[in-house]
């Protein structure tokens, strides 16, 4: 068995589905059971369980995935090793939810390539749950998430706290006020995020904490189109600061502080604890964390 049918026997039990399997590996699903096959031949085993719905892992299955685990992570933590040994080209590969990536993250990616400009620095702008994952599958080197939840796997940093602002348009009655309290939310149309967005359940309690009911238009699963729905008055919407300063400064979205307190979205950069980061990739890490502990 080699290190690629390690990953694709991984995958099938992490995924439990052979057709997804398949097409995360750009094979058919009758060579993912080939494959399966074979494992199960030369080691005179059975991997699954195959009277089970959905398919289950035997006890034996159960071994073999834990081994598979193992030896992946410390391949993984092998080469990793190496290509830092005596690398002159070096590339970091950072991911961040979108509303992170496009707004908060970009001073300080432009303070890190002044300091190293000849290192490739490859941004992407993912959801929470695949960065989770390609973090995990080593596809990533640090990631930049909103509510950073805790994984044993995982070592968790604090970036930046972004205070969190009413958002609506300036055509909206309440668009004048500076100010205002969270109880003049109530029954108002609001434009949310979708249910499965960290930020989502964090806007939730803010409101369930106050007791206030608003009446909710429209889901988005990105703060792009939440900030269109919002800009011809759909309804308002709670959202970070740092992800409405353009539309702030053109005057299509008019932000209103809340007079009760002041609310955060916390923010948090994660990466795999067994992952040895190149130098670059250690500073950069640094780089956002600074100003995070400057504030605490």
């Amino acid at each position: 068995m080699d290190i690629e049918t390690a990953k694709l026997f991984c995958d099938l039990v992490d995924l439990k589905n052979f057709s997804r399997a398949a097409e995360l590996h750009g094979i058919s699903q009758s060579a993912v059971s080939q494959q399966i096959a074979q494992i199960e031949m030369h080691h005179k085993i059975q991997l699954f369980d195959r009277k089970k719905r959905p398919v289950g892992l035997t006890a034996a299955g159960q071994v073999f995935y834990r081994a598979s685990k193992d030896i992946l992570e410390r391949y993984d933590l092998l080469t990793s090793e190496l290509s830092q040994l005596n690398q002159s080209y070096c590339c970091i590969r950072l991911a961040a939810i979108f509303s992170i990536g496009m707004h908060t993250l970009q001073p300080y990616v432009k303070k890190f390539m002044s300091i190293y400009p000849d290192v490739n620095l490859s941004i992407e702008y993912n959801d929470a749950k695949d960065i989770y994952d390609k973090l995990l599958r080593g596809q990533l080197d640090i990631g930049v998430v909103a509510m950073p939840r805790r994984d044993r796997n995982l070592q968790v940093y604090g970036f930046e706290n972004e205070p969190l602002m009413l958002a609506c348009s300036p055509d909206h009655p309440l668009a004048a006020s500076n100010e205002i309290d969270i109880h003049q939310l109530q029954g108002e149309k609001f434009i949310a995020f979708a249910k499965d967005i960290p930020t989502r359940d964090l806007i939730d309690s803010i409101l369930s904490r106050y007791g206030v009911h608003v009446r909710t238009m429209m889901e988005f699963d990105n703060i792009e189109t939440i900030k269109r729905a919002v800009e011809i008055n759909s309804g308002m919407s709670i959202l970070p600061k740092s992800s409405i300063r353009t539309e702030l400064a053109s005057g299509s979205l008019k932000g209103i502080s809340f007079s009760n307190e002041n609310f955060y979205r916390p923010t948090g950069i994660i990466v795999r604890k067994d992952r040895t980061l190149s130098k670059a990739a250690r500073y950069l890490i640094e780089l956002l964390r600074k100003d995070f502990e400057a504030d605490v």
